[in-house]
């Protein structure tokens, strides 16, 4: 039991601050405004730590590379692996939200900041790029930020032993900044208690039927992409033999999963998995640890959902060709840059919420939902390296890659 709640503490106390706050805001009404300053100064710490934390972890991360890493067919296969089944899950969610739409009868959000519309041309600009070096410091310019990081990181890593002082100084920075929003989350069941308390106290209780909404839309997708899409992916890998092997070694990766709620915790249990399914060493040496931060797709299920929450909350729509597409682009990013991150997932989706340009209203509803399907996005992230790591083997090997592990 204390294992347990060292596990999940972190939700739990969320979990609680989320609903003492909902009660207060249930028998208060309309007077916890007066606590929402509490909210704000959370929300504010945790934009202002964001900029610097990704930059030193996209930085610091490409900084540490070794030249010969990209170098060979297996890492090519894996990193089309990782980006295809990414894709995959956000575009299934993307249908299934169109399919049991999540918006219907919602109550719509005030903005407090106008979203500005401009042609498409100056969005993409303004996305990848800013004027001057200073605007990079804003979260309404994380992308260009994201891409500046990996231009630094390509600079020291091709400065060599020139610019290794620099390295130093980045994975430094990495560490500390880590930290920094190690501490800030400690405040998260105060500041999100305030925040959920503010919004009920306004708004009324109809916000419980949006997440109760997104929540069953949420466990209803990635149930069915754990049962039949892992079983598609195992038999593309190896026929019926790899759906037979791949699903008796998956149940302790499931279960290391689940009672972790760490990709990282169940990365032991994935390795002896791999290796008993009988996927080579370099491959499952790589891709499990590798996947353990780079590749995400339960990560990526709930992204899509909590973007389509955040639209409708704030009466947008979220079927425009454009949305979509930025909306797979920022779902494979966040699976990259979360990875490594405490609390990675609010990073991602502070990530979307600057890229779309929505106002810091937008995070705490984003949170609460990332908050609440914590495990099965954890089951889905973790137990998903083990038969990506199949097909990584079945593209780099051979079609009989489970013929020679067999014999």
């Amino acid at each position: 039991m204390n294992k347990f709640f060292k596990n999940y503490k972190g939700i739990i106390l969320l979990l609680i601050g989320i609903l003492t706050g909902s009660i207060a805001g249930l028998v208060f009404g309309k007077q916890v405004e007066v606590i929402k300053p509490i909210g704000d100064i959370f929300l504010n710490f945790l934009f202002t730590a964001v900029i610097p934390l990704v930059f030193f972890a996209i930085a610091s991360a490409i900084a540490g590379l070794s030249s010969s890493s990209k170098l060979n067919k297996m890492m090519g296969v894996m990193s089309i692996v990782f980006l295809a089944t990414v894709l995959i899950s956000a575009s299934l969610t993307i249908l299934a939200v169109h399919i049991f739409p999540i918006h219907e009868n919602m109550q719509v959000l005030k903005l407090t900041e106008v979203i500005e519309k401009k042609p498409i041309g100056d969005q993409i600009t303004q996305m990848f790029t800013t004027a001057e070096f200073y605007e990079l410091l804003s979260r309404k310019s994380m992308l260009a930020m994201i891409i500046f990081s990996v231009l630094i990181g390509f600079a020291t890593l091709h400065a060599g032993e020139k610019g290794a002082a620099f390295a130093r100084f980045l994975h430094a920075g990495n560490e500390v900044f880590k930290n920094v929003f190690t501490i800030i989350m400690k405040l998260g069941p105060i500041g999100l208690g305030a925040y959920f308390a503010y919004q009920v106290g306004v708004f009324g209780p109809q916000l419980f039927g949006t997440y109760a909404r997104s929540l069953g839309l949420y466990y209803g997708v990635g149930a069915f992409y754990f049962v039949f899409i892992f079983s598609l992916y195992a038999f593309v890998a190896g026929g019926k033999k790899g759906l037979l092997i791949f699903w008796p070694n998956n149940i302790i990766p499931s279960a290391t999963a689940l009672g972790t709620c760490s990709s990282v915790a169940t990365i032991p249990a994935n390795l002896d998995a791999c290796k008993k399914i009988g996927i080579p060493d370099y491959i499952t040496n790589v891709a499990v640890p590798l996947g353990a931060t780079l590749h995400k797709d339960g990560s990526s299920i709930s992204s899509i959902i909590k973007m389509a929450v955040v639209f409708a909350l704030f009466g947008k729509s979220f079927n425009s060709a454009d949305v979509i597409i930025l909306a797979l682009g920022m779902t494979v990013l966040v699976s990259i840059v979360e990875g490594g991150i405490p609390n990675g997932g609010y990073v991602g989706e502070l990530l979307f919420i600057s890229a779309y340009g929505f106002p810091i209203e937008a995070l705490p509803p984003a949170m609460i939902i990332g908050t609440l399907v914590d495990p099965m996005a954890t089951l889905l992230n973790a137990t998903g390296d083990n038969v990506s790591a199949m097909l990584v083997t079945r593209f780099t090997e051979g079609k009989n890659w489970l013929k020679k592990a067999v014999s």
